[in-house]
């Protein structure tokens, strides 16, 4: 649902630009709680395969189709902070290099495809997994519905940006019934790619998915009396904290699966129009929409443009997407997480103080 130049005015287009800007600078300063030695290349993985599952567009209704968002599948891994950093990468390198989302239209991208979903998918998540049982099974589940939600949520968010700075002048009611209907069908497709995605590391590496930090492990029980009770919270604190595994395998593999997906299995994702683009057609409001600031990259529409081979242009211009999302996204989490402040400074201790403790220790 990348929103091209010329659906919204500009007036409409600079406020949530502004608002799209104070989200970053607010996720900016919150994904320093978030993000960690570990934590912060596991987001540049992220956001690399969220642009490679972006590119899969799957069949949804006759001559319509979808693709992943992310924000449900960023949000439950690496945090909601950091989700939307990770969406705000993505959409920047496809409106600028792949001519994908209009350049004025940034700002309503990243405010409908990255904060709303990543908002909403967050807050229905810990909400499920505050109410059921905590397991992988239901953490799962919780990520099914979270994500499916979310979709609906976002096409109801850019239906709301039309209403107030379209320009066309269609009822809204019908946009709306168009807009979330077909997307709620995008949904279920990105409810299955997410759950399948979380339920995966889940099986291999729940200590790297955020949302169910602290969550999957039932609370430490003392039997008193023949009861069983909840330990106080000094026995849970004796228990020993479990090692540190190498994240190293794990990232290989996700980036090996980045590749492949935008490289190689792209090549078959359906050619028909996305939801916006269908329901646009529909209602008559694509005839506003503007040439692309970018229409001229070597890069655009995802192909290279010197090679005439579609396979080839399209697979190479999936891995050079990769490549340039892992590598910025990880470059700015490492900076987001080295300004990160250290545990003295926060608790208002001096740094001479905290290099003295350090020395006794």
């Amino acid at each position: 649902m990348h929103v091209p130049d010329g659906f919204i005015d500009a007036p409409v287009s600079v406020a949530a630009g502004v608002f799209a800007a104070g989200a970053v600078a607010v996720s900016l300063r919150g994904a320093r709680r978030e993000l960690d030695e570990r934590t912060a290349p596991l987001a540049g993985l992220v956001a690399a395969f969220i642009f490679a599952v972006q590119m899969l567009n799957f069949p949804v209704a006759a001559g319509t189709s979808g693709h992943l968002m992310g924000g449900a599948l960023a949000a439950i891994l690496v945090g909601p902070y950091t989700a939307v950093l990770c969406l705000s990468v993505v959409l920047l390198l496809q409106g600028i290099f792949f001519a994908d989302g209009g350049l004025t239209a940034l700002g309503v991208n990243i405010t409908v495809m990255g904060v709303v979903t990543v908002v909403v998918a967050y807050g229905v998540f810990r909400l499920l997994t505050g109410l059921l049982p905590r397991t992988r099974r239901s953490a799962t589940a919780s990520a099914f519905v979270a994500a499916l939600v979310s979709v609906p949520a976002s096409a109801a968010a850019f239906t709301l940006l039309y209403w107030i700075g379209g320009t066309t002048d269609i009822p809204i009611g019908k946009v709306f019934t168009a807009m979330v209907g077909v997307h709620v069908l995008i949904g279920i497709g990105e409810a299955v790619i997410t759950a399948l995605t979380v339920g995966a590391v889940l099986a291999v590496r729940p200590d790297l998915v955020h949302g169910v930090q602290g969550n999957l492990a039932a609370p430490l029980k003392l039997r008193v009396d023949g009861e069983l009770v909840d330990a106080p919270a000094a026995a849970r604190d004796t228990e020993p904290a479990p090692a540190r595994r190498s994240t190293r395998g794990f990232w290989i593999t996700g980036l090996v699966s980045a590749f492949l997906l935008a490289g190689f299995v792209s090549f078959y994702a359906s050619a028909n129009p996305d939801g916006l683009e269908r329901v646009a057609s529909d209602q008559g409001f694509d005839e506003k929409v503007e040439e692309h600031g970018a229409a001229d990259s070597p890069l655009a529409d995802y192909g290279v443009g010197d090679i005439a081979d579609a396979r080839l242009s399209g697979g190479l211009a999936g891995v050079i997407g990769v490549s340039a999302t892992v590598v910025v996204g990880t470059g700015v989490f490492w900076v987001v997480r080295r300004r990160k402040e250290e545990p003295g400074e926060e608790a208002g201790q001096a740094p001479r103080d905290r290099d003295r403790d350090q020395e006794n220790a």
